[in-house]
């Protein structure tokens, strides 16, 4: 399966039309497939300048901020979807970010690596930090503040009342519904107040 295939899953979980707000959006790839696809309109907001160069490209509208700032120039409510994609997972202050991901939007879309995939537990239990193609760094050279399993999501979901709305899993670019904490690499999740 392909990256586009990974896109068009995330992008089925966003209503055509939506006004979206893509948190760590990288080059703004997925916010320009939603733009072309579903109609959608928003900003994305990454900090590397590279990357903020990648979105003006391709036409995103871009802001660049920190997100351990927070997001306290957002209303309530402001858009109707907040994505983080591959984004959690690098923040210090990962639980006020899903809550301001739920005050910000009506809906919250998240994505990481799932680091409860059976390769990731095999790797573990032969003494050893996986090196997977999802978790693709060393131990001592990883920008992951910190790694979460499909499974450790929901509580967190549940500790911050937000309603699950999707889950599933991701792997090689298909949908895995069936185990999603053992047999994905990538956790996803949609979910609202």
């Amino acid at each position: 399966m392909s990256e586009r295939d990974v896109l068009e899953s995330i992008a089925r979980l966003v209503p055509p039309g939506s006004r979206v707000l893509d948190l760590g959006c990288g080059d703004g790839a997925l916010l320009a497939h939603l733009q072309a696809t579903r109609g959608c309109t928003g900003y994305g907001v990454e900090i590397d300048d590279a990357e903020v160069q990648g979105c003006l490209r391709r036409g995103v509208n871009v802001l660049q901020l920190n997100l351990e700032d927070g997001l306290t120039m957002f209303g309530d409510d402001a858009f109707d979807v907040v994505l983080q994609i591959d984004t959690l997972q690098h923040l210090r202050n990962a639980e006020t970010m899903l809550r301001e991901t739920a005050r910000v939007g009506r809906i919250g879309i998240v994505a990481f690596p799932n680091f409860a995939h059976w390769p990731n537990r095999l790797a573990v239990l032969q003494g050893r930090m996986p090196v997977t193609k999802r978790l693709p760094y060393q131990w001592y050279d990883t920008p992951n503040i910190r790694v979460g399993t499909h499974a450790d999501f929901e509580v967190l979901a549940r500790r911050n009342g937000l309603t699950i709305e999707d889950s599933f899993g991701l792997h090689e670019g298909r949908e895995v519904r069936f185990l999603p904490n053992l047999l994905a690499s990538t956790a996803v999740f949609r979910f609202s107040n």
